[in-house]
């Protein structure tokens, strides 16, 4: 997948998710989410697999599922050893935030037992639950922008978001979701992410398309305050700043994982 723009990719030629005039200093939580939400509404219904991956303006069926197993390919099947853990990826319950038009979802759902997946928008949901409408292990869901509330309270045994926090113009929305995924893993399972880490980005408060940076105190901090180890960061100073959070068990250790990085 080609690196993200560092503008939203349309923006010259279309108002409907660009907020127009001086971006405010400040805005409230709940004023963020709904631009979230319209945002990418908009984007959906403009042309939601572009936004999705813009490396391409028309992707057949085809194509955009190809590039989603491509992602599965290089995230999921390069790392089992820490995602996995010995166990059959047939019987493995897994969580994915950020679903856009399920892209990813369909290759997960295919790959493993049970999915679930959440999108802010309701226009990439709709397209999600076409894309995964013949994999009845495959579960897609709206929420709210920052929190799991609309998921099972089920335990997972793998959680995934692959480009989609690096939208996000929120720490605190980035770490809700965090601390909500550890609420759902079973101890000793991974959270597997990408966050922006290019600190020199320009971010502003009404922005749904260039998403707050975190550096690696951050990151550390981040999950140290959700319950998790940060265990393995790789892509610090990039966009593509990947992180593998892993849920301790009530003794406090993270036994059993193994490392193979490959991103």
């Amino acid at each position: 997948m080609q690196p993200e723009p560092t503008t939203d990719p349309k923006s010259a030629d279309s108002n409907t998710h660009q907020t127009e005039g001086a971006s405010p200093a400040t805005i409230s939580l709940d004023e963020q989410l709904a631009k979230m939400r319209n945002d990418w509404d908009s984007r959906a219904s403009e042309n939601a697999r572009f936004y999705v991956n813009t490396a391409c303006e028309q992707w057949t069926d085809e194509e955009f599922y190809a590039s989603g197993a491509d992602a599965i390919r290089r995230y999921i099947l390069t790392d089992q050893g820490n995602i996995c853990q010995g166990r059959t990826p047939k019987e493995m319950r897994v969580l994915e935030i950020g679903c856009g038009a399920g892209r990813v979802t369909r290759s997960l759902a295919h790959f493993f037992g049970e999915v679930h997946a959440v999108d802010v928008s309701g226009e990439m949901v709709r397209q999600a639950q076409n894309a995964v409408d013949k994999f009845r292990n495959a579960f897609v869901y709206q929420n709210n922008g920052m929190d799991l509330s609309v998921i099972p309270a089920k335990l997972f045994d793998f959680a995934f978001s692959c480009y989609v926090f690096q939208h996000i113009p929120s720490r605190e929305i980035i770490q809700s979701y965090v601390r909500e995924v550890h609420r759902l893993l079973r101890p000793g399972a991974l959270f597997k992410f990408q966050v922006q880490g290019n600190m020199k980005v320009e971010v502003k408060p009404d922005d749904t398309w260039v998403g707050v940076p975190f550096s690696e105190e951050q990151i550390v901090l981040m999950a140290s305050e959700c319950g998790f180890e940060s265990r393995y960061r790789i892509g610090l100073g990039e966009q593509e700043f990947w992180n593998w959070f892993f849920k301790p068990f009530s003794d406090g250790s993270t036994r059993g994982a193994e490392i193979r990085l490959e991103v």
